[in-house]
């Protein structure tokens, strides 16, 4: 609850630019006190990840700081974790009640890693967000929900992306997440993510080998251009570790986080949500490249020195210059790679079975 509380280890993160965020405030409060309803809903499935919460609820915090707690609802999932993960969980709802933000705290005994993993990761992201999907007139129709994993994860991340949802009309905005297999970091969210192109991030040939990991978007010139300048492009699916997406398609119960059908490509419950959101009107998808995301505390810290800070990367325009703004594509990819497994791969229609 306190930036500055050294207690215990954490991913130091930038004093925030008040300047870039404060509209977002602003923008959050256009109703009156009687009749304001929240306009930020953070999600999050957590389990068997207390190392990480200093620095992950942390930054939840601050953001919600700045967002205006009264706007914001956290959502949390907890699941049979024996590290204490729950115990903070639950200790929290004092503090976050303190701050005027709504806490919402729920568990499950669902398992991933028994039987079928999809299925179940579906269920949990839609416990999650099950207050939006349930009670839709409580909240703002111009909501964003802030989904997280388990990242190591600054505020000035989380509010670039809302800023960028907001500033490039975007119905979702992704960051990039790492992993360090070796030496060097590698592109982590591969199974999941698609550029415009329909095809994976960076090539693996079927023996399943990451060789070709540092060559992203290989086949595809203009989203590695952006990636190099640390500027948005727009995508196909992306998740990435941290999203921010339009409420609208789970208010009005267009889409939910769901398992593949029968006779659907097996891909993943975030691929699919990015693919059911195309369907139904919301593909202004995009990744934010100046958002670099690792899952410890330890290896956010490599990423940030080797990557920067998203701070190194925006908000840096000349005198009378403005961001640039995404060029949207209206129509998805006509093929999408599908890669139930690395042995396993084919081209199929963009909404097959849809």
């Amino acid at each position: 609850m306190t930036p500055k509380d050294a207690s215990f280890p954490r991913l130091d993160c930038p004093v925030r630019n008040s300047e870039r965020y404060t509209y977002l405030r602003l923008n959050s409060t256009v109703e009156t006190s009687s009749t304001r309803r929240p306009k930020y809903f953070f999600a999050l499935d957590l389990h068997q990840c207390v190392n990480i919460l200093p620095r992950l609820l942390g930054s939840i915090v601050e953001t919600m700081q700045v967002l205006g707690p009264e706007n914001c609802v956290l959502s949390i999932v907890e699941g049979r974790s024996t590290d204490g993960t729950y115990k903070v969980l639950k200790l929290l709802r004092v503090e976050i009640d303190k701050i005027g933000a709504t806490y919402i705290l729920t568990g499950s005994e669902l398992n991933p890693s028994v039987g079928d993993r999809i299925k179940s990761l579906a269920k949990l992201r839609n416990q999650a967000v099950k207050p939006l999907m349930e009670h839709p007139e409580q909240f703002s129709p111009e909501t964003t929900v802030v989904f997280l994993n388990d990242v190591s994860i600054c505020m000035e991340d989380i509010l670039e992306l809302v800023h960028e949802r907001v500033y490039q009309n975007a119905d979702m905005t992704c960051g990039l997440d790492w992993t360090f297999v070796g030496q060097d970091p590698t592109f982590y969210d591969v199974w999941i993510a698609r550029g415009m192109t329909g095809d994976t991030f960076f090539d693996i040939p079927e023996d399943g080998n990451w060789n070709s990991a540092w060559n992203l978007f290989w086949n595809d010139a203009q989203a590695a251009q952006k990636v190099r300048a640390h500027r948005p492009f727009q995508v196909f699916a992306c998740w990435n570790g941290a999203v921010a997406f339009t409420a609208k398609p789970l208010l009005e119960h267009k889409v939910r986080f769901r398992h593949p059908s029968e006779q659907e490509c097996f891909q993943g419950e975030p691929q699919l949500f990015c693919k059911d959101i195309w369907y139904t009107g919301f593909g202004k998808i995009t990744v934010i490249p100046a958002i670099s995301l690792e899952y410890t505390d330890a290896g956010a810290r490599r990423i940030k020195d080797l990557k920067g800070y998203t701070s190194n990367w925006v908000g840096h325009e000349p005198d009378g210059e403005t961001e640039e703004k995404i060029e949207w594509e209206n129509n998805p990819p006509a093929l999408v790679k599908c890669m139930p497994s690395y042995s396993s791969q084919s081209w199929l229609p963009w909404n097959e079975t849809l």
